[in-house]
């Protein structure tokens, strides 16, 4: 179905060709909050470039997200068929420790410390290999250690002896399912992985407008509430899922949300009404916040647009067989998430970067033109270069600033680009229809008793649009 900006380009374009229109604006750029959860792809403290390994994706420094960034492109790029530079998947493996455990990062030549392993770098690494193969032996050491990792409620924290959180867990789970493990036979005092991550849902017992959605982790005198990125992240999770979201069974009925019909019993669901619960909530979220999700940093008077959760927000609902009511979030990301990939402290952000290409992947999406940009293309180029990529995408895909942004009501990926060329094209015509018409007029007869017009005589002037009734502007 057309969206409200490609229904709406004939007649922008006609403003543009008058010089009445001005250029789409450009989407909030404030990036994210940083949290110590596995989704952070901001750096603390940016090294110059001279400081990053060879191997390693992004210039940013690598020390709270070296291992994750480095995985998340690694993901993207080979399930675009390109083949990662060997120093690349070098840099990975080297950073795994003896116990089998990823820290965020660790310095060459640094041995390894177990307080620093987390268990998010260690399941996204596990991701990572086993989308490239050929890995097994560093994947099965890091299925084990996560395995002894597990806190007795069946969850996870991100740092092993830690309180466990929702977002850990649920990372944690993508990299079981993907090394092959089934979660309902990993578990610790009799809790299963599923278990501990259904423990951080919301249930019937909260507000209605909470229900289904997860919580980061439960404090001690502080009222449980719905966080964006834990309910995200846990939503490919609940569905069975890992990196990368390819195809799933699809379902015609939107997602269910608890009954809540006072006879629902307390505690953890089974995952797939979890799943369920939590697309229910993530897609009314999206529906009351433009197709986005929001958030709010610490101390700021105003939320602003969380590209994050979006993103994985869009994976989840596609693993768990919702791609319809995924559709108009990746649109926006399409007009919106470039700065967040493109334009950070230290140029191209390769997790971001990476993110969006995983998430147009599974929304059926171009990646090579995503709203206008390439960002398979931007990837590569934030790395080492890999050793052959395949000749995809559309050749006038742009990876310039700002090629990807509409306003941040659009929920489409109509770019800049697209507009300008439709402009062009239209004043062509016009020029052409002008020209015409001036031939024809030269070619009619004068009427007897007429004085036929000069040959340069010029047309009387027409008369403007505040002229004419309303109805017929």
């Amino acid at each position: 179905m057309p969206t409200a900006a490609r229904l709406g380009a004939a007649a922008l374009a006609g403003a543009l060709l008058a010089g009445a229109a001005t250029a789409p604006a450009l989407a909030d750029t404030a990036s994210p909050s940083v949290s110590p959860s596995a989704s952070t792809t901001a750096s603390a403290s940016p090294s110059p470039s001279s400081g990053v390994p060879a191997g390693l994706y992004g210039k940013g420094d690598p020390q709270y997200d070296g291992v994750w960034r480095q995985s998340l492109a690694l993901i993207a790029l080979h399930q675009q068929q390109v083949e990662p530079a060997e120093a690349a998947v070098q840099w990975l493996l080297g950073q795994q420790c003896e116990d089998g455990g990823w820290p965020s990062y660790r310095a060459e030549g640094t041995p390894c410390a177990p307080a620093t392993e987390d268990t998010n770098a260690t399941s996204m690494a596990v991701q990572a290999l086993t989308e490239l193969g050929g890995h097994q032996q560093p994947v099965t050491r890091a299925a084990d250690w996560l395995r002894a990792h597990q806190n007795p409620d069946g969850s996870w924290a991100y740092n092993p002896g830690a309180p466990g959180d929702a977002n850990s867990t649920a990372v944690v789970l993508n990299g079981l399912l993907a090394a092959g493990l089934d979660p309902a036979r990993v578990s610790a005092g009799g809790r299963t992985g599923w278990d501990g991550l259904a423990s951080f849902q919301l249930g019937c017992a909260t507000a209605a407008d909470q229900r289904g959605a997860f919580l980061y982790q439960p404090a001690e005198g502080v009222p449980a509430a719905a966080d964006t990125l834990a309910s995200a992240q846990a939503l490919l999770a609940a569905a069975g899922g890992h990196l990368p979201v390819t195809t799933t069974d699809r379902k015609d009925a939107p997602p269910k949300a608890f009954p809540c019909d006072g006879g629902q019993a307390a505690g953890p669901v089974a995952h797939a009404d979890s799943a369920e619960a939590d697309a229910a909530w993530l897609t009314a979220r999206l529906a009351a916040d433009g197709q986005h999700l929001v958030a709010k940093t610490p101390g700021a008077d105003t939320a602003t647009p969380a590209y994050d959760s979006t993103a994985w927000t869009v994976l989840g609902l596609v693993a768990s067989g919702h791609p319809a009511e995924a559709a108009s979030a990746a649109d926006w990301l399409a007009g919106n998430a470039y700065p967040w990939a493109a334009q950070g402290k230290d140029g191209t952000n390769p997790a971001a970067t990476a993110t969006l290409v995983l998430t147009a992947r599974a929304a059926k999406l171009d990646p090579y033109n995503f709203g206008g940009a390439n960002l398979v293309q931007l990837l590569i180029d934030s790395g080492p270069a890999p050793k052959s990529a395949p000749a995809a995408g559309d050749p006038q895909a742009t990876r310039a600033p700002g090629a990807a942004i509409t306003e941040p009501d659009e929920n489409s990926g109509f770019s800049a680009g697209w507009l300008i060329g439709l402009a062009l094209a239209v004043g062509v015509v016009v020029v052409v229809l002008l020209s015409l018409n001036r031939r024809r007029q030269k070619a009619v007869p004068a009427a007897p008793g007429t004085e036929a017009p000069a040959p340069d005589a010029a047309p009387a002037p027409a008369s403007s649009s505040d002229d004419q009734p309303e109805q017929t502007r």
